[in-house]
Order: C-alpha cells, then sequence, then structure tokens
C-alpha cells in the first residue's frame, strides 16, 4: 500500500498495543502499509486456482449480523479476481447506502452480476504482475467502504485449488485460520467415535454448516444435539466456571464464531484498552477488544472447507481463556463476570484526559 492511500486512513477508530505510542494515527497507518505491501507480495506467488479469502470478523468489529469479506482468486493466465460483499449479502440496517456503493465503484469495482460469475457481489478483475495497485484497492475497500479500523480485525484464509491451505507470510497484523489438525485430532475428544462417525455420514451429502457445528458442540458436551442449550439469538451457550461461551453460525459468509462476554459494566479505560491489547498479542488465536462497556474474547472459525478440529480447538480455547480471564481482569478492573454473584463494578485509576475515542475500535 503506498503511502499516499495510506493518507486517507479514517482518524477516529485507532489501534493501540503500546502505551507509550505517541502517534497512534500513524500505527494505523503503517498497519494498513504493511497489509497491503504483504497481500502485494502474496498474490504473484499463488498458483491457478489459488485464493485468498479476507473476513472483517463481526464479533470483533460489532457489525452484528453482518459479514463484510473479499475474495480473491487466481485464474488461468496470472488473472486474479475479486469478490466483494454486495447488499443483497448484508441483513437491512447494515447494508450500504449511495455513497458507500459510489466509493466501491469508484475504486475499481464492477456492480454485481457484471463481472462473470460474480452474481451479488462487486466484481474487480486485474493481473497478477499488477498486484500492488490490486492489493491497494482491497485494503482500501476494506478499510474505507467497510469500516475496518484495522487489520487486526481480518481474518484470512489462504487455499489451493483443491481447497488445501497453503503456508504463507503473515499479512500483516490480519489473523490467519491456523492450520491445528497437528495439534489436536478427532481422537482426543471422540474416544467413542460418534463425531468421527457424524462427520463420515456427511461427507455423504450435503449437510448445513449449523447441523455439523451442532454434531461437533454436542460430542464435545458428552450430550446429544437436542440437549444442547440455546439462547435466544439461536447461539449455543456453554458455561465454562463463572463464564459464558457462545457458538454462532453464520451463513454468508459460512463463518462459525466462538465468543464470550468475559465482564460486562467495565469502564473503558486506556489502562484497560493497553492490557486487552497486551493479552491479545500474546494470544496464538483469538483476541480480546472492548465494546461499549463489554469485554468480549473471540475466535472465528472458517465454514468453507469447513475442519471439526478447528472448531473443537477454539472451544477448548474459549472455555478455558474465559473461565480464566473473567477473574483475572475482574480483580483488577471491575466489572460484572457472567456468573459473578455480587459482583460490583470497580474504579481502575484516571488518566490523564485523552482525546475523544470510540470504545469497540481497540484490540
Amino acid at each position: 500500500m503506498t503511502a499516499e492511500s495510506a493518507e486517507g486512513a479514517s482518524t477516529e477508530a485507532v489501534f493501540l498495543d503500546e502505551p507509550t505510542t505517541a502517534d497512534l494515527r500513524a500505527k494505523v497507518v503503517d498497519a494498513w502499509r504493511e497489509f497491503g505491501t504483504a497481500l502485494a507480495g502474496l498474490l504473484p506467488t499463488l498458483q491457478e486456482g489459488g485464493h485468498v479469502d479476507l473476513t472483517l470478523d463481526p464479533t470483533a468489529s460489532g457489525t452484528g449480523m453482518a459479514v463484510y469479506s473479499v475474495s480473491i482468486r487466481v485464474r488461468e493466465g496470472g488473472v486474479v479476481e475479486a469478490l466483494a460483499t454486495g447488499n443483497a449479502g448484508l441483513p437491512e440496517g447494515y447494508r450500504m447506502d449511495r455513497s458507500s456503493i459510489g466509493e466501491l465503484v469508484a475504486l475499481g469495482w464492477s456492480p454485481p452480476g457484471v463481472l462473470p460469475g460474480s452474481g451479488d457481489s462487486f466484481g474487480l478483475s486485474s493481473t497478477q504482475d499488477k498486484s500492488g495497485s490490486f492489493a491497494t484497492v482491497i485494503a482500501r475497500t476494506l478499510r474505507d467502504v467497510y469500516g475496518a479500523p484495522h487489520p487486526a480485525f481480518l481474518v484470512y484464509l489462504v487455499h489451493d485449488e483443491n481447497d488445501e491451505p497453503i503456508d504463507s507470510a503473515p499479512l500483516g497484523t490480519a489473523r490467519h485460520e491456523p492450520s491445528i489438525d497437528a495439534e489436536l485430532s478427532l481422537d482426543d475428544l471422540d474416544e467413542d467415535g460418534t463425531l468421527a462417525a457424524a462427520l463420515a455420514d456427511a461427507a455423504d451429502e450435503v449437510v448445513p454448516l449449523d447441523e455439523r457445528v451442532r454434531t461437533v458442540v454436542a460430542t464435545m458436551s458428552k450430550t446429544t444435539v437436542d440437549q444442547l442449550q440455546f439462547d435466544a439469538d439461536g447461539d449455543i451457550s456453554i458455561r465454562a466456571g463463572s463464564a459464558m461461551v457462545f457458538v454462532r453460525v453464520r451463513d454468508n459468509p459460512p463463518l462459525v464464531d466462538v465468543f464470550s462476554p468475559i465482564l460486562t459494566e467495565v469502564e473503558p479505560t486506556e489502562l484497560l484498552y493497553v492490557k486487552l491489547s497486551e493479552l491479545t498479542n500474546r494470544m496464538p488465536i483469538g483476541r480480546l477488544y472492548c465494546a461499549q462497556d463489554t469485554v468480549w474474547a473471540s475466535i472465528p472459525v472458517f465454514g468453507r472447507n469447513f475442519q471439526a478440529t478447528h472448531l473443537m480447538l477454539a472451544v477448548q480455547v474459549m472455555t478455558g481463556l474465559a473461565d480464566e480471564l473473567d477473574d483475572r481482569l475482574h480483580g483488577e478492573f471491575g466489572g460484572k463476570r457472567f456468573f459473578g454473584e455480587g459482583d460490583k463494578p470497580a474504579v481502575p485509576p484516571k488518566e490523564p484526559a485523552t482525546d475523544d475515542h470510540r470504545p469497540g475500535m481497540y484490540l
């Protein structure tokens, strides 16, 4: 990403990962530049059929049920095509207005249906030898149109033509969906073979993602799908000590959110943002962030080419993480744990007044 294109970065949302940072705006600019440069370097290395999926994590970004994504694929002859989420794929209340659509067109995107095979998505076509300008358009789309406050709010996958994961250099601070099969196998949590058998049956027919997710969670919980606990939003709920973990399935694009409200009624302070950033930087997967007066933990799992072991690890990590962190952060910052009877907000030391920041736009 060029310095000129980065100058237009939004200054309302900033990313804080060092308490001594003097110019947070410059750090955001640098992060987007690093992301664009890494993406530009990746595209020429992909063979025909290789593709990159970039998704704005809806849990961390606060976009609710709206999932904004860009999918890039290498075609024959070094042609590179990208599809970006259009209004048909967004719920009411999150659809783009005329100004945002105009920004997409100004960036070079063709309206839905114009690029062959684009369907309801905006389309963009270029070649691998122009990966620099192509990556700049992708970065500006995610940042300026879809509202990603920082590349760390992005989750990405790199696959070959057979949907097999490709090892690649990191795309800046964007979060890679990890290849974790070597770390966790079905045998670890499926002693009687129930899950393996269910997934084998699913391979012989088209089974909706939500059904596969319920099968995995039920097996891990040593119960049946019918006995799983669901909240009013249809999310699977799992108690983990004093914390509650939720599993939510999204359809467009296919995505599974494993998340937990670590603390509620907590005062968003600079010290809290610094702490969440430090903890996130040490986490192998997932992230912590503050939205309004709630601290959230989130681990996204891609639904495309769904791997049961990925979800199993995400649930394992989140249940342990949430139960440990709600106690630790409550002792330091106050607030209320999900099952913390008698918890009362505690006000941490005040910092000097700073510029007005929007809660939820930090990690």
